[in-house]
């Protein structure tokens, strides 16, 4: 630990560009991300006193194939992106945490029960972690810090698997010398956004927070999913990945996110099974008829998309492993495809007069001809769409495709290496 004056003029005199390259990748972010943490380092100051402080870092994350297989125990390929929240934070009794945004109320160690009426809260989250650590048995303890975040809120980057993942992280830096699984910090993640905040979240978001870098998930054994990492640089393939919002509003889509997971439930039951990756393919086509008739077509068509996603995701990883970006480009293609016309995520039939992510992907690919590949990111319905687009031709694809949704739309990322980290 050092005083967080002495880390100010660290900063200042350079001393931790080789670090933040390392983090961020991207050298046109380096004099950005040292004055964000400069500045984090003097809000601390400003709050807390110079204290001797550490920081703390947990990426978003952006799922590139397995669109809504996880809510049926299928598999994902997800990976850290670098945008992040950081924490600058001191060793204390109680946690206390404040941000650019809020001031969280304090939350003292021997108080980590579930209350109803914080459900939905950040102290919810944070109480979750801290309770689900200390039952595990893990050291807990206190601490006061400034966070501060740019991983974009609404954008389907995950902002609340980061702050959960960071929590985490801070808690097996400060009193655990760095030793708890990152699949373990992902898994008290999920359990304090579960049964503290009140949100039946997967378990795809924390891990690829956690993880770092990109990640293969089999939610075959919900309670023991297995986590793999895919050693692979995606940045030696040429592409960057930009995340477009589309500036569709969220606002009355429940029903239609939940629709998905209703309908392929609705298939499986036909099959006397729970979770539609447990129902033997074969049988499925052999009976198609009958679920038709029973279950509705769109729900037939939802089904096939998970079965043949469950099939991309281990083609992708494998394609990944060897190198081998013609197939890379291919399963990422294909899935997008598959969301648009199987899953049928793109817009919502009630309101066919507003479809901002099928005019985002249309527009993209018209922009983008040979140089890169769309397709649409996250839950759908509304939001963002992801696009994949070759280096020199970013500046090109920014500038036309906000002409269309606006200034700063379009955000190029990179894939991050790392997870939660202690800087």
């Amino acid at each position: 630990m050092k005083k967080a004056s002495i880390l100010i003029e660290e900063f200042k005199d350079n001393k931790h560009q080789e670090r933040l390259q390392e983090i961020y990748l991207d050298d046109a972010l380096l004099e950005k991300q040292k004055d964000r943490y400069s500045k984090a380092l003097k809000e601390f100051i400003s709050l807390f006193g110079d204290l001797e402080v550490e920081i703390y870092s947990a990426p978003g994350r952006s799922e590139i194939c397995g669109n809504h297989t996880d809510h049926q125990h299928g598999c994902v390929v997800a990976a850290a992106v670098n945008l992040d929240i950081i924490a600058v934070v001191a060793k204390d009794d109680l946690i206390e945490i404040q941000s650019d945004a809020i001031k969280l109320k304090k939350i003292e160690l021997t108080n980590l029960e579930y209350v109803e009426k914080e459900k939905g809260s950040s102290e919810a989250l944070v109480k979750g972690v801290v309770s689900r650590m200390k039952e595990l048995g893990y050291t807990i303890g206190g601490f006061k810090g400034h966070f501060t975040s740019d991983v974009l809120i609404g954008s389907g980057l995950s902002s609340s698997a980061a702050f959960e993942v960071l929590i985490g992280t801070i808690l097996s830096g400060l009193y655990n010398h760095m030793a708890i699984d990152p699949v373990v910090i992902a898994q008290i993640g999920q359990f304090a956004e579960n049964h503290y905040f009140g949100k039946p979240s997967g378990l795809m978001d924390q891990s690829a927070s956690s993880v770092g870098g990109m990640i293969t998930i089999d939610f075959k054994d919900v309670r023991h999913p297995k986590v793999e990492k895919i050693d692979v640089d995606f940045s030696t393939f040429g592409y960057c990945l930009c995340i477009v919002d589309t500036k569709g509003t969220h606002d009355n889509l429940t029903n239609e996110y939940a629709s998905i997971p209703l309908e392929m439930k609705m298939v499986a039951e036909m099959f006397e099974v729970e979770f539609l990756t447990d129902v033997i393919e074969q049988q499925f086509y052999q009976n198609i008829n009958a679920v038709r008739k029973k279950c509705g077509d769109r729900s037939v068509l939802r089904a096939i998309h998970l079965f043949e996603e469950n099939k991309r995701v281990k083609e992708l990883v494998q394609a990944l492993r060897r190198n081998d970006f013609t197939k890379v480009k291919e399963s990422i293609v294909a899935s997008g495809n598959s969301s648009y016309k199987l899953l049928q995520n793109i817009y919502v039939s009630k309101d066919v007069q507003h479809q901002e992510i099928a005019i985002g992907l249309a527009l993209s690919t018209k922009i983008l001809k040979d140089q890169g590949f769309c397709r649409v990111h996250g839950g759908g319905f509304a939001g963002t769409i992801q696009a994949f687009v070759k280096e020199n031709y970013v500046a090109t694809y920014k500038k036309e495709i906000e002409q269309i949704f606006g200034e700063e739309a379009c955000y190029v990322l990179q894939i991050r290496k790392y997870g939660g980290l202690k800087f």
